[in-house]
């Protein structure tokens, strides 16, 4: 199937348009199937056929209530090996009296670290009793932004990312504390060089405009003054834990946001959490996230007092937001564009795939626009319509491309970014062929070997995966049992009843509504 950027657009306002047809149920009837679908889809990565029909017979409300209560803080899958005690870095940073061999192995050795890190977090998605931990955990991460690229180390990323997920579904404050003092953002947001006397502002502004308040609700004199609270907030280079310099801290009187003392940093973080904007800050961007590309600022406003009044209990806000009528209203049905990370891991679950590592995957959403532990910049990945160019359109043809091959069409090659360093993944004694000469290009090649091991590991079982269905292979209600399941809204091209079964689901998949949710 061809499938353009033009014709995606056009489509997409076309399947937008026709998911408004119908009315949702009232609260507290039961959800039935395509609520169950939509809520779950929302909510986690592809909901399968029994999660879905479990779902079905509760209401909204006991829906929300049974999502939210199986809320987790720990993962299930253990750390990568490289991972040490929080006690201690394993391994000190190559410093200035370091060789540049031993800089560049260094740098190679936390390029294969962030992989093993990015395939760690894929498969504690698919292994996770709880999808809605892992999409909050991956919505914090994108609002309290820090890269590998800056920070270097991916433990600190690993310790940041245990971070997100503890205070995931938890206490915004809390979290806004927590992240505040993480060593991840301590050296993202340059806080290691703001010292008395010569403040560094980028934590100051970045906390007012991007983790909090937004623009036009604070002053630029207030950033200065905020910055200077947060003077001596710094990080134990030996141990890569947070500390506080007292004596390049500056403990003059301040004034943030109308008030003045001898502020501190946690004060002036206690001062941003009891503005009204904070609440309804951070309820538009959980709106954007679940609902729709457009908060209705009414409702904004209505579950914003709710999760103020909470102080700030994150469940509280989903759960206004999960049981309201614009999550289920019709016309909110494929409008948002499923995230490279949601297509991906969505696809491996929805089809009961078991892929042998979990690294190609994360290269393979890599390729489509969002590498994890690598946001573009400070504002993170914007989402929606910017997903969809040509380039990530194709990368994304040729994943489901090459998970629903036919058994001669296996050979199509995953596209592999440039920022994911494929020199890095090799072994550091590969072997060798007889006859190598260039050990970069040899390194590439087992790269991609180990791509393909990995992506050939997955097989669709049509026969097992039409059975969860309740339908069979080659049955007249297999296109409907597939599309109800996998589509938000109604395909743009009808599966043919006389298709072979990988075929049908080939033709559903790259269906330009298989990228919506």
């Amino acid at each position: 199937m061809r499938i353009s950027l033009a014709h995606f657009v056009s489509a997409l306002f076309a399947t937008t348009v026709a998911a408004a047809a119908t009315a949702a149920p009232a609260p507290g009837d039961p959800l039935g199937f395509d609520d169950a679908r939509h809520l779950l889809n929302r909510t986690g990565f592809g909901a399968t056929q029994t999660e879905v029909e479990r779902f079905a017979r509760m209401s909204r409300e006991e829906a929300a209530r049974k999502l939210l209560a199986g809320g987790r803080t720990v993962a299930v899958t253990a750390p990568p090996a490289w991972v040490g005690s929080a006690e201690s870095l394993r391994y000190p940073r190559a410093g200035d009296q370091s060789t540049a061999e031993e800089k560049k192995l260094f740098q190679q050795q936390q390029v294969r670290e962030g992989l093993d890190l990015r395939g760690w977090w894929v498969e504690e998605m698919l292994a996770t009793p709880s999808p809605l931990t892992e999409r909050m955990t991956l919505f914090w991460h994108n609002h309290f932004v820090s890269s590998q690229q800056k920070v270097k180390l991916a433990e600190l990323m690993y310790r940041q990312n245990v971070t997100l997920r503890a205070n995931a579904l938890g206490n915004y404050g809390d979290l806004l504390h927590a992240i505040a003092r993480d060593p991840a953002m301590v050296v993202y947001l340059d806080s290691v060089q703001n010292r008395k006397g010569t403040p560094n502002e980028n934590f100051a502004r970045e906390v007012m405009e991007l983790f909090t308040l937004g623009e036009g609700n604070y002053t630029e004199q207030d950033v200065k003054e905020a910055a200077r609270a947060f003077t001596g907030w710094s990080i134990d280079r030996t141990t890569g834990q947070f500390v506080f310099r007292r004596f390049i801290h500056d403990d003059g009187s301040k004034t943030v946001l109308g008030r003045t003392g001898n502020l501190d940093g946690d004060q002036v973080l206690d001062i941003l959490l009891e503005q009204p904007q904070a609440s309804e800050y951070i309820t538009r961007k959980l709106w954007r996230e679940f609902v729709s590309p457009d908060p209705d600022q009414a409702e904004v406003k209505r579950i914003a007092r709710r999760f103020r009044d909470s102080r700030y209990d994150i469940k509280v806000a989903l759960y206004a937001l999960l049981t309201s009528d614009a999550f289920y209203a019709r016309e909110n049905r494929g409008t948002l564009i499923k995230s490279p990370i949601e297509l991906v891991v969505g696809t491996l679950k929805q089809f009961d795939f078991k892929p042998a590592e979990s690294l190609p995957f994360a290269v393979a959403a890599a390729g489509m626009g969002q590498n994890l532990f690598s946001p573009p910049n400070v504002k993170g990945w914007p989402g929606q319509e910017t997903w969809i160019n040509s380039s990530t359109l194709l990368a994304r043809k040729q994943f489901l491309d090459r998970v629903f091959r036919t058994d001669d069409a296996g050979a199509k090659t995953i596209t592999v970014p440039p920022a994911m360093d494929p020199q890095a993944m090799a072994p550091k004694q590969a072997i060798m062929p007889a006859g190598a000469q260039d050990p970069d290009k040899m390194r590439q090649v087992l790269f991609r070997r180990a791509m393909d091991r990995g992506l050939n590991s997955v097989q669709f079982d049509s026969a097992a995966w039409f059975a969860q269905l309740g339908v069979l292979p080659y049955g007249p209600q297999r296109a409907d049992a597939s599309t109800r399941l996998l589509l938000a809204t109604a395909p743009q091209a009808v599966p043919d009843p006389n298709s072979e079964p990988l075929t049908m689901v080939r033709g559903i998949v790259l269906d330009v509504s298989y990228q919506l949710k």
